[in-house]
C-alpha cells in the first residue's frame, strides 16, 4: 500500500561563533546533493533573518527509505572528506520528521510551476 504522505524533514541549527559561512556553504551542498537522491522532493537551506547563524534546513522526502538513503549518500560523499557540519554547530540540532499530505504538496508544486 502506497503512503498517503509525504515526509518532511526539518533540523534547526546554531553555528559556533566565526563558522556561519563555512556552515551555510556545507548545509547548501548536503542538501544540493539530497535533490539529487531519488525520491526526495525538494531541499533547501535558510540562513536566519536575524544574522544570528541559526539555519533550518528542511527537505520533502516520498518515505522513510529515501531519508536513509540521503543520509547514507551524504555520510559516504561528503561527511568522510570534510569531517561532517558536527564541528560547526553551538550545540545539537533540532531535528523533526512531519506528514505532508500528498494533495497539498501537489498544490504547492502546481502553485510554483505557474508563477
Amino acid at each position: 500500500m502506497k503512503s498517503k504522505n509525504y515526509i518532511l524533514e526539518t533540523v534547526v541549527c546554531s553555528s559556533r561563533s566565526g563558522a556561519d559561512a563555512r556552515l551555510h556553504r556545507m548545509l547548501s551542498t548536503r542538501q544540493l546533493l539530497r535533490r539529487r537522491t531519488e525520491g526526495c522532493l525538494h531541499a533547501w537551506v535558510s540562513r536566519s533573518s536575524d544574522g544570528t547563524g541559526m539555519f533550518l534546513v528542511q527537505a520533502i522526502y516520498s518515505n522513510r527509505e529515501v531519508i536513509k538513503n540521503a543520509a547514507a549518500l551524504i555520510e559516504e560523499k561528503l561527511d568522510t572528506h570534510d569531517g561532517g557540519i558536527e564541528s560547526l554547530l553551538s550545540g545539537p540540532p533540532l531535528i523533526g520528521y512531519f506528514d505532508l499530505e500528498k494533495e497539498d504538496v501537489n498544490v504547492l508544486i502546481a502553485k510554483n510551476n505557474h508563477s
